[in-house]
């Protein structure tokens, strides 16, 4: 039996991190404030900048924080959680004290009636080859056990050279192919077309691309529609527009709903 609400929120590639207090004060709000108008509450992964285990959240006043704004969220509304790329190592302990429960992803839900096929993204960006084999290695449990393993400060900074060498790559692809590093990152109709196949839907919800977009797509004989959700960032205006919005689903059908303005 599928999850089924009235009505939803979803969210997901809010990259909380202490660095960025503007955006976690949205997200305080959020739990506060805008998240409690509905049944359910549902974070598609990548709430976190990054992860490194359970662990770190003890020594961390920050994520601490979080924690016990989500704790109370679960408490007025059902709160579901999904694995992103940034925070795919979030277990079971950070989890119970949240009350948040896990989805696998792909997972299927449905909403006001209609059944929504929701994943993080990162799964769909197959063009991207080498990030997908590297995802297929630390997903795999013997791996991730072994990190888990090592010193917290040998995990830290595992973490920090991934996400700067991320990065690099990314500006280096973008300076030499503009439109092919922007394709490589996003993801492919084959992938979509695939994903929902399996889960017998034609209605997909995911992050990760930082791309919020509303598409009809199809391949073959196969149509879908499929909802982007944004990133938030409040705190970079001097690079990059303010970012933070959620997708609203109920009675009245599907809409993004511009966190900024309602802050």
């Amino acid at each position: 039996m599928i999850p089924q609400y009235a009505s939803a929120l979803f969210i997901s590639d809010l990259h909380l991190t202490p660095s960025m207090p503007l955006t976690a004060q949205r997200f305080f709000d959020f739990c506060e404030k805008d998240a409690p108008k509905v049944e359910a509450v549902f974070i598609l992964g990548d709430l976190f900048e990054y992860w490194v285990g359970d662990d770190a959240a003890l020594h961390s006043p920050f994520q601490q924080e979080v924690k016990r704004a989500l704790a109370t969220l679960s408490t007025k509304v059902k709160t579901y959680y999904l694995h992103g790329n940034r925070d795919f190592l979030l277990g079971a302990h950070f989890l119970s004290k949240t009350g948040m429960t896990l989805m696998h992803d792909p997972t299927k839900v449905s909403i006001a009636g209609n059944e929504y096929v929701l994943c993080h993204g990162d799964s769909l960006c197959t063009a991207d080859i080498g990030y997908q084999v590297f995802r297929s290695w630390v997903r795999k449990s013997w791996i991730q056990s072994l990190f888990l393993k090592m010193p917290l400060h040998w995990r830290r900074a595992i973490a920090n050279r991934l996400r700067s060498n991320s990065g690099m790559q990314y500006r280096r692809d973008k300076q030499t192919a503009p439109q092919g590093a922007q394709d490589k990152t996003d993801v492919t109709l084959a992938a979509c077309s695939e994903i929902l196949k399996n889960q017998s839907g034609n209605l997909l919800i995911h992050g990760h691309t930082h791309r919020p977009a509303h598409h009809q797509e199809s391949l073959l004989d196969q149509e879908w529609q499929r909802w982007v959700l944004s990133d938030w960032d409040l705190d970079h205006p001097e690079s990059l527009q303010p970012r933070a919005s959620a997708l609203l689903i109920n009675q009245n059908g599907v809409r993004y709903t511009d966190l900024i303005k309602a802050g």
